[in-house]
């Protein structure tokens, strides 16, 4: 692969496009961002990614190796289609095969944390390892193993589901209908939820609560979220500080069973709650190595994501540079 090589990398959610021209180093040369339009369905969003890598391929001398998608959702390995995406609301879309024809370049579809995983991997905190687990807590929670050098994809392409971890079989029920996941008790919607309730249960210790982050009553169900939880338990508030210690305690759980199932040499955060808790990683080094077996605790090192909200994009772009390089 030359030096001078690039692919573009998009990052597809439910409320924005991204496509970014990212070289073999990892670098961002260009990236544009718009608002996706998923009113419109897959064929909408597909022309909106092709604009957009038109006028990124006019701003180079070069045409791409080709194009790595993250999309929200579950992903046919083979075919690219996208079984199910809830933030799109698509079911069985042929995704592949509709940008193959309109970008008329090769085109690899793939879960968008999995994508950000391979953005850490190679070019964020975890260069230099052979085993590692990335953990994206966001709005939900997912992740990546990287195991033995290998970006794990399972059996049927849905290895990667951190979040729906079970750390508590009498837990409140999750968005997959189980009850306990690790996502239903420290996701962001999770978060949200749990406030809401403790602010209708203590009428006094809510409005201490929102006082702190800077709100008052009467609020809106939208304005408790997990950033409200976060910035109050910072001011202090002690309802806020105790919401934040059960997430930390659940995330705790979940990362032990992971260090102790995959024995992983680095344990990377990222996601918005994990930047709202800048206390977290240090939590979790310490909690692992006090619940973790020996062996597994004592060899991972836990460190904050490096690459931000472009994780994303640069590991999309990369996993199409190594599947397409010529």
């Amino acid at each position: 692969m030359a030096q001078d090589d690039w692919a573009l990398g998009v990052d597809l959610g439910g409320t924005k496009v991204e496509v970014a021209a990212v070289n073999t180093s990892g670098t961002i040369r260009r990236l544009l961002r718009k608002p996706a339009d998923v009113q419109g369905g897959p064929d909408s969003i597909v022309a909106q990614i092709a604009q957009m890598a038109r006028e990124l391929k006019e701003q180079d001398s070069s045409a791409p190796l080709g194009v790595g998608v993250g999309v929200a959702g579950q992903i046919a390995a083979d075919t690219g289609v996208v079984q199910f995406s809830p933030n799109l609301n698509w079911h069985g879309v042929p995704f592949q095969e509709k940008l193959d024809k309109a970008l008329k370049l090769p085109v690899v579809i793939l879960n968008d944390v999995r994508a950000a995983t391979w953005g850490e991997w190679l070019h964020g905190a975890g260069q230099g390892v052979d085993d590692l687990i990335c953990l994206f807590i966001g709005t939900g929670i997912g992740g990546g193993v990287v195991s033995a050098g290998k970006v794990l994809s399972g059996a049927s392409n849905a290895a990667g589901e951190l979040g729906h971890i079970t750390v508590d079989l009498h837990g409140p029920i999750c968005t997959c209908g189980n009850r306990g996941c690790l996502e239903a008790l420290a996701g962001g919607w999770a978060i949200a939820r749990r406030a809401m309730v403790a602010i209708n249960d203590s009428p006094l210790a809510g409005e201490a609560l929102l006082k702190a982050a800077g709100l008052s009553k009467p609020i809106r169900a939208k304005e408790v979220n997990a950033k409200l939880v976060t910035d109050a338990a910072q001011a202090g508030d002690p309802l806020a500080r105790l919401l934040v210690e059960e997430i930390i305690q659940a995330l705790i759980a979940g990362a032990v069973g992971l260090v102790n199932a995959f024995n992983p040499s680095r344990l990377i955060l990222g996601g918005g709650v994990t930047a709202g808790l800048p206390q977290l990683v240090e939590r979790l080094d310490q909690g692992i190595r006090r619940y973790a077996l020996k062996a597994a605790g004592e060899a991972v090192e836990v460190l904050p994501a490096k690459l931000g909200n472009n994780a994303g994009v640069v590991g999309a772009a990369t996993l199409a540079l190594q599947s397409f390089e010529a």
